[in-house]
């Protein structure tokens, strides 16, 4: 499953192959067809790991916030690549999105993802803010991954200041 993710973030969905996965997890094809009913099902498992791994990832790194301060330090650091996400891992995400987009069996995962993101962060604030913020992380890492130029920490860090001011 992790040679499938790793695939995906490097190739895309639509660049995605049998053959590539086997190749990257050194596995012979035929082990792929006997253990998936197809590519669809493969990606939809690959999908549904990396998330639940993500969502681990993610409550964890809210675990020592306890303040105000605290909150918009680690959104910040999220949104900075500090929080144990890579660039890949976005890549992937993103890929899982526009599946879903296209695929409404995939809306599941991503809608299991965005709430267990949510109820994170509603352990600091309402309902609605974690919603915003939730949304804002995703666009702020969007921009950043795609920016020509290095988005300063302290920009990101004054954004999340002022949608997280009480």
């Amino acid at each position: 499953m992790d040679a499938a993710i790793r695939v995906i973030a490097r190739h895309g969905v639509a660049g995605t192959t049998h053959r590539l996965i086997a190749a990257e997890a050194d596995v012979p094809l035929g082990s792929l067809t006997y253990h998936f009913t197809g590519l669809d099902d493969l990606r939809a498992q690959a999908f549904r790991k990396h998330a639940e791994r993500m969502s681990v990832t993610y409550a964890a790194h809210f675990d020592e916030v306890t303040t105000h301060e605290q909150l918009i330090d680690a959104v910040t650091r999220l949104i900075s690549g500090d929080a144990g996400a890579d660039q890949d891992d976005w890549a992937f995400a993103y890929e899982l999105y526009l599946a879903a987009l296209r695929d409404p069996a995939l809306r599941d995962v991503t809608e299991t993802w965005m709430r267990t993101s949510r109820s994170v962060l509603e352990r600091f604030v309402d309902p609605v803010t974690a919603r915003g913020v939730d949304a804002l992380i995703e666009g702020l890492v969007m921009h950043k991954i795609l920016a020509t130029t290095p988005v300063p920490v302290e920009e990101i860090r004054a954004i999340v200041a002022r949608v997280l001011t009480r």
